[in-house]
């Protein structure tokens, strides 16, 4: 297997991995970057992205992330296409060098490896959530609401973070429909009580999505099941223009478990304010250990404070 050297080693294409990579390369750490299946991450799945700071008129996802991906090459990062297949981060504490394999087929030897490799966004694993991305079907309020201001927008999900959002959007569109599958809220008191109180929002207990219709604007309503197998089945359209899902994301740490210390759901464990794992010299930046915020921005903010952690732990170890 072909075998390469590298000071610093960045896993991820989003804002994270982008930005450390800016911050590496200013450094003269001369960052090898490997992308991942989605060059740029998330954020090329999003059309339009009005809260990135420098952008007053807004600015489609694949350009912001392009963008980032040029003043990272500016700096000096050698940004290559490909995923991890392996990693062994087992090397002796007093010279942790940390091995990378690359599309079963290289190994990346690195002094210091950041983690941004981000998060998924769980689907309901129906057609149309892939024939209307973008167009009405989103995976984040805070990114997309100001889309559908004043209009009438559908949530799915039943936990804190469905509740969050629907709070959220109740304060942007003129109407918004929760979608519980099952018939009691799992959100904390705090944020049920917040929902139920919400006049524009209503909530629909028992419900299921069977499907996602509109046409070449995009989104106009869904189709619903009540009680869903049950002797009281029925179906149910609700017009909307907008259909955000809140079940949850999956951080992609999958590969890294072994080594990395992860909490309950898998996003990986950070030491104190920095982005040190519990493997030396290995750092963590963006979606991949940030559960509450996913947002482009805290997500760049992170990579940013990884690439300086790596210099700073490069400089005291080499």
């Amino acid at each position: 297997m072909e075998q390469e050297r590298v000071k610093c080693l960045i896993i991820g294409s989003g804002p994270a991995g982008y930005t450390a990579a800016i911050y590496a390369g200013r450094a003269n750490l001369q960052p090898v970057l490997y992308t991942g299946m989605v060059f740029g991450g998330q954020l090329t799945i999003t059309t339009e992205v009005e809260n990135f700071p420098g952008y007053p008129q807004g600015v489609a996802g694949p350009a912001l992330m392009e963008d980032l991906r040029a003043q990272a090459a500016k700096f000096g990062a050698d940004i290559r296409f490909g995923t991890v297949s392996a990693v062994d981060f087992s090397s002796a504490p007093q010279l942790p060098l940390h091995r990378v394999i690359i599309d079963d087929e290289k190994e990346i030897v690195a002094d210091a490896v950041i983690i941004a490799t981000g998060a998924t966004a769980k689907y309901l694993n129906i057609p149309s959530e892939k024939a209307f991305a973008g167009m009405g079907v989103s995976a984040c309020a805070t990114c997309d609401g100001f889309f559908y201001k004043g209009k009438d927008v559908a949530v799915v999900g039943g936990g804190d973070t469905a509740c969050e959002e629907a709070t959220y959007l109740s304060g942007l569109c003129n109407k918004v429909y929760l979608i519980v599958r099952k018939n009691f809220l799992r959100a904390s008191e705090i944020m049920q009580d917040k929902v139920m109180n919400t006049k524009n929002i209503e909530v629909l207990f028992e419900h299921n999505t069977k499907e996602i219709y509109g046409d070449q604007g995009g989104v106009c309503g869904v189709k619903l099941w009540y009680k869903k197998g049950t002797p009281e089945e029925q179906e149910r359209d609700i017009a909307v223009h907008g259909f955000f899902l809140a079940i949850g994301h999956t951080p992609n740490t999958e590969v890294f478990k072994k080594y990395i210390h992860t909490d309950e759901v898998g996003y990986i464990v950070t030491q104190g304010k920095g982005t040190q794992t519990n493997v030396a010299g290995v750092f963590a930046a963006g979606d991949v250990m940030d559960p509450d915020y996913r947002q482009g921005i805290t997500a760049a903010a992170s990579g940013c404070k990884a690439a300086i952690d790596a210099e700073r732990y490069l400089t005291n170890r080499l």
